[in-house]
């Protein structure tokens, strides 16, 4: 399971800093957690599966550099170090340990806020969009473009990757006919609506257990097509 997206757990035993980091990250939308010590920031982490981690380098149990290399040995989570310390021996430690970035005390929260969401973009940009259905069943990689049932990989046309791609990227969305045409074909396709009919059936085949009794595309009668995946 990945990263719970917005989600922010702050480790600081300062409990005004906590607080006001805290505010600023809610007032943008985030979900935000907030620890005191490392063994209670291990739990949180543990549980929660935060999108970023905000660390205090001096904690009362563990070291904010130690926590960060436990956390980093076990997640590509972005973790941004804060800190009073300013030299570069103790910067180079905290990017060393596996700190994505550093913040030194007194800081902005705004400008810490701003850190947090450039952070949070450049991992979404870099992560794989893996979309899973029934327990890996099925996979769809948005990246690749690999789909892939009970683990081994389906050939699909590009029409048909696409039309699938779409339903379960959006699957509480009911696509019309003229809307996959358009998915698939642009805008200016004037072909048989009907065309997609026959993809839907084609890709039922390669994916689904019973392809005329499908748990994955299902059929909305007078409307169209949708996702059935969970």
């Amino acid at each position: 399971m990945g990263p719970v997206a917005r989600r922010v757990l702050v480790v600081d035993d300062e409990p005004k800093i906590a607080e006001v980091v805290k505010s600023y990250l809610e007032r943008k939308g985030y979900i935000v957690s907030t620890t005191a010590n490392g063994k209670t920031a291990y739990e949180v982490f543990a549980r929660e599966n935060p999108a970023l981690v905000i660390l205090d380098w001096m904690l009362p149990d563990f070291s904010g550099e130690e926590i960060c290399r436990t956390l980093r040995s076990q997640s590509k989570v972005p973790i941004i170090m804060l800190t009073a310390k300013v030299e570069e021996e103790n910067i180079l430690e905290g990017f060393s340990s596996g700190a994505d970035d550093y913040v030194t005390k007194p800081f902005s929260p705004r400008q810490l806020v701003a850190r947090v969401e450039a952070l949070l973009r450049r991992a979404e940009l870099s992560s794989p969009q893996i979309l899973s259905f029934h327990h890996d069943e099925l996979t769809i990689d948005l990246t690749g473009h690999i789909i892939k049932k009970d683990g081994k990989p389906v050939s699909l046309t590009p029409n048909e990757y696409k039309i699938i791609s779409a339903l379960a990227a959006h699957p509480e969305k009911v696509f019309t006919r003229d809307e996959l045409i358009a998915i698939v074909s642009g805008d200016d396709f004037t072909g048989f609506d009907r065309v997609i009919d026959t993809h839907i059936k084609n890709i039922r085949q390669k994916i689904e257990a019973e392809s005329k009794n499908p748990r994955y595309i299902l059929t909305v009668h007078g409307f169209g097509y949708k996702f059935g995946g969970r």
